[in-house]
């Protein structure tokens, strides 16, 4: 169907070489690179892309509904769902993007009711070297566990609270009235894919503050564990960008981070949408 998928990495990821998202795409080569997306357990780079607003939006609609990022300063002005990550400042000096954005692992929205299913990440400018992004399988850190810590966790409930990532902050955090708009939610620490049925782990460093089930220090003591047991290089695919990449990720099974070592190399500009998913169930 006129485009070619070649897998990235062992664990997770492949790129897609020889297809157009800047026009409509077909309902069959939706389905086949939808297929790829489930197959490569998440992450899919779309490779030499040239897209307006427009058509980035376009094409993020046909994955499903999208969401309004609470944090609206950094919205592309007339485009409410672009979000921009960018380290750049516009004509009057401020910020276009935060610029200690994504620098922890994290999982988009999961302090949302029903967390997104998706994110899609373009990259419009980039520094010399560095920036890049490290994707982890949530898939593969589930299936490593032991079947004691298995039969452990399943059933237990995670806190996620959008103001618990501001600990990975010094100035640019989300507000208290942002964080507001977004009280913390509860989901299970172990949630089933909806598409594949699969199982994955469903916490992160930069959202999940605490377990419901356990007292504080049982529920730092084992959120430590897994957060280093889901980052561990086995089960990460650390994206090097190339200009005009369409990253496009499921949050429900990866995590990710952006790497924050390109000072004094340039600057890293992208606009992401965000695709609304469905409640977390084990």
């Amino acid at each position: 169907m006129g485009f070619t998928v070649n897998a990235l990495s062992p664990v997770l990821g492949a790129e897609v070489i020889g297809l157009d998202l800047s026009s409509s795409i077909s309902d069959a080569e939706l389905s086949r690179l939808n297929q790829a997306w489930l197959d490569h357990n998440g992450v899919l780079v779309v490779r030499d892309q040239s897209l307006t607003p427009e058509q980035h939006i376009a094409f993020s609609k046909r994955f499903g509904e999208l969401e309004q990022h609470v944090v609206g300063q950094f919205l592309l002005k007339g485009y409410p769902e672009i979000y921009r990550v960018s380290t750049k400042v516009d004509d009057d000096g401020k910020p276009m993007g935060n610029p200690e954005s994504g620098r922890y692992w994290h999982s988009d929205l999961s302090y949302l009711e029903r967390p997104s299913k998706a994110s899609l990440l373009y990259a419009l400018e980039l520094p010399e070297s560095g920036g890049d992004t490290m994707l982890a399988s949530m898939y593969a850190a589930y299936d490593a566990l032991s079947d004691t810590m298995k039969g452990m966790i399943e059933g237990l409930t995670g806190v996620h609270d959008l103001y618990h990532v501001n600990k990975f902050f010094e100035t640019s955090g989300p507000s208290a009235a942002q964080a507001e708009l977004t009280p913390p939610v509860e989901h299970p620490v172990v949630r089933t894919h909806p598409e594949t049925g699969r199982k994955a782990l469903f916490i992160n460093p930069g959202f999940t503050s605490r377990i419901v089930e356990l007292s504080k220090s049982e529920s730092d003591a084992l959120l430590e564990f897994l957060f280093a047991h889901a980052t561990k290089p086995e089960f990460v695919y650390r994206h090097r960008w190339r200009l005009h990449d369409l990253l496009f990720w499921d949050n429900r099974c990866t995590i990710h981070h952006a790497v924050h070592d390109f000072a004094g190399s340039g600057f890293r500009h992208m606009h992401r949408t965000t695709v609304l998913g469905e409640a977390a169930v084990l």
